[in-house]
């Protein structure tokens, strides 16, 4: 009679025999130490794959799950889903999608974050990662750099929020931008000290390194 196989493979009744009521335990392949030994052997391996109390279990990290991996009888620890169909859940931390596609998605009461980014200085490089949604006080006149790089995504959107600084009077260019209306150059920033603020819109089509931004005025002079 072998030793158990698990966990390099199944047990099959050859390797977990089943005695019966008369069955004499010294006959062959009936060995009484035998049996206890293969079924000793199979349920050490078993709980060193799934973790017994404080021993943890064998392959496994903090939060995986085990999982199917495809062929009958193996099974691996993973942090990863795949394939895997979640119904009724509710999240309680931070989802990092990873610039994956979400598709026949509904959306309710959602809302995005909004970064506030404090005094703008002479010259800015926007970084639509820190959030779609952008507040900044112009402290001076300022060069916008509109986002770029191979982590932007086409279809991105961005949205600015400028209030002048208690001087006033400051003005803004951006880089990279094409204006609704046909104009060159950005629109005059309210001037209005402390409370002068206005709320422009951005987004490009093709994102990447090279992306070009389309601009228009939501909104200005929101004293």
């Amino acid at each position: 009679m072998p030793t158990a196989n698990y966990p390099t493979s199944l047990d099959t009744t050859s390797t977990q025999v089943t005695p019966t009521a008369t069955t004499d335990l010294d006959a062959s392949n009936f060995e009484h130490d035998q049996v206890h030994g293969a079924a000793s052997t199979a349920l050490i391996a078993l709980e060193t794959k799934l973790g017994i109390s404080a021993s943890p279990a064998a392959g496994g990290t903090a939060n995986s799950i085990l999982m199917n991996g495809g062929t009958p009888g193996t099974t691996s620890w993973s942090n990863t889903l795949t394939g895997t169909t979640i119904a009724g859940t509710t999240l309680t931390g931070a989802v990092v999608g990873g610039d994956q596609i979400m598709s026949a998605v509904t959306h309710k009461d959602y809302s995005e974050t909004v970064y506030a980014g404090g005094n703008t200085t002479g010259t800015l490089t926007l970084d639509e990662t820190n959030g779609n949604t952008q507040t900044w006080t112009v402290s001076a006149n300022c060069t916008f750099t509109m986002p770029s790089g191979a982590g932007l995504q086409a279809g991105t959107a961005l949205t600015l929020i400028l209030t002048q600084d208690s001087t006033g009077s400051r003005t803004g260019t951006f880089t990279g931008v094409k204006w609704a209306g046909g104009s060159g150059s950005a629109p005059t920033l309210t001037t209005t000290a402390t409370t002068g603020t206005d709320i422009l819109c951005f987004v490009t089509f093709n994102g990447g390194s090279s992306p070009v931004w389309y601009g228009f005025i939501a909104g200005q002079d929101f004293s």
